[in-house]
């Protein structure tokens, strides 16, 4: 292609074969770092030999070159007698065990977890102070001792053996305890040899009160007109405790009558109480520091204290403590002439306490049985099992039956302290209760209706179904 100018000018080409190489200059890099080392250096001619070093110890146990000949080569003349001549301690191992060994000759690396000891350098030096010092430990002595005593192998007798003789459980001179007899109280909890404590009174009730009660006499079927009227009057005795204790909580929270609602004045009463009438009775102070009781009022100083003062501080406290003594030690002197009033004084205070250690006593039996208190809850008593005069009847064939024996059970359980007073779980609806009618019931519902009522009265009534969403 001919330029402007006159002269043939060729196209660069793109590819990179297409024309002659252009020289290329060195590139320059930084190696002052570890970084640009790694990365601009050429390692595989060193990764290459250090591979072949980790291949020659895999297989041959080490470097070929540092190998001896006899280790590498052995003499073979065809003959086999020869052979064993030249080759003496080289026999070729069975192939039995040539695939038990390992294929690599690196040695296993050595466990060192296996030959630490837990505080190894503490105890070889209490060893070593031992042995310097003579002394021999502990669980030497138990095995000199164990060495010095005869085995004694004691054959059991058989558990089937009709000769044996019979022995209390609960005795000291149970056979069954020989085996454990000298044993440490530990080794006998981690063998699980050593009995169970039974429990010092085994035979003692929680409550003495009787597991079926006997009911009053004016509980029976045909009872007496005077024992019937006594068991009305407790039952109403009852009520009327329960209605006094109701009354009282309505009282306390209704809200007062209008005559008794409060008011801006008795507010304001309320808010100076005490206030007028102290104002009215106030005295003016006087200035003379004697009161009336001929009590001094000092006004206290803000000098500093001399050292005179201290002095004389430190005397009065001195004199003090001496008056004390003296007080003390006078006392003492005058209690040996009153030993015979302090014996009676002595005397007194034994009695008053056997009488409380008495009154105590008694206490604890009273309330022994009453109900205890274990959980949350207080005891309750049930009502009783009352029947009015009109509804006694004079047979057992006509007599209606009054409570429940289930519940009466229950309650004697939590009155004689086994189980603790429980109350029955309340059903508590978790959604609101939804009514909605089904398609199939809105369509038979109006035919059906027709058919069962005369046209004046038909009207249509849907089936309901409740449902919980």
């Amino acid at each position: 292609m001919a330029a402007s100018g006159g002269q043939d000018v060729a196209f660069v080409s793109l590819e990179p074969d297409s024309g002659p190489a252009a020289p290329r200059r060195r590139k320059r890099l930084n190696k002052n770092k570890k970084k640009s080392w790694s990365k601009h250096s050429d390692v595989r001619v060193v990764e290459e030999f250090l591979e072949d070093v980790r291949f020659q110890e895999r297989a041959v146990g080490g470097p070929i070159s540092e190998k001896t000949d006899d280790s590498l080569y052995f003499v073979d003349t065809g003959d086999e007698k020869k052979d064993l001549i030249h080759n003496k301690g080289k026999l070729k191992p069975l192939w039995v065990d040539l695939v038990l060994q390992s294929d690599s000759k690196v040695p296993v690396p050595k466990n060192i977890l296996a030959y630490q000891i837990p505080n190894g350098r503490k105890l070889r030096k209490k060893a070593e102070q031992e042995k310097r010092l003579g002394i021999v430990s502990r669980k030497d002595r138990l095995l000199y001792a164990r060495l010095k005593r005869p085995a004694r192998i004691t054959k059991p007798s058989a558990n089937s053996d009709p000769s044996r003789d019979f022995y209390n459980l609960w005795s000291n001179t149970n056979p069954l305890d020989k085996e454990i007899e000298g044993k440490e109280e530990w080794f006998l909890e981690q063998t699980k040899r050593k009995r169970q404590k039974r429990p010092d009174n085994p035979t003692q009730k929680p409550s003495q009160v009787a597991a079926i009660e006997v009911i009053a006499p004016g509980g029976s079927y045909n009872p007496t007109f005077e024992s019937h009227q006594a068991l009305l009057l407790t039952a109403h005795e009852v009520e009327v405790k329960r209605l006094r204790a109701e009354e009282k909580i309505h009282r306390q929270l209704s809200f007062p009558p209008l005559a008794e609602l409060p008011t801006e004045e008795t507010a304001l009463q309320e808010l100076c109480q005490g206030l007028l009438e102290d104002s009215e009775g106030e005295e003016e102070p006087s200035d003379d520091p004697e009161t009336e009781g001929g009590c001094v009022w000092h006004a206290t100083r803000s000098e500093k204290k001399t050292e005179r003062d201290r002095r004389k501080e430190k005397f009065l406290k001195e004199q003090e403590l001496k008056l004390q003594e003296q007080k003390r030690a006078r006392r003492m002197k005058q209690q040996l002439f009153r030993l015979r009033s302090i014996k009676g004084e002595v005397r007194q205070l034994e009695l008053k306490l056997a009488e409380r250690r008495t009154r105590r006593a008694e206490r604890r039996q009273a309330e022994a049985n009453k109900p205890r208190r274990l959980g949350r809850l207080k005891y309750e008593e049930p009502d009783l099992e009352v029947k009015l005069s009109n509804e006694l009847a004079g047979s057992l064939r006509a007599l209606k039956p009054e409570g429940s024996i289930l519940a009466d059970r229950f309650k004697s359980f939590q009155k004689r302290n086994l189980i603790e007073p429980r109350l029955r779980a309340k059903f508590k609806r978790k959604h609101k209760q939804k009514y909605v009618e089904k398609r199939s019931f809105r369509e038979i519902t109006p035919a059906l209706n027709r058919c069962s009522s005369p046209p004046w009265q038909r009207r249509s009534r849907p089936a309901l179904k409740s449902v919980e969403h």
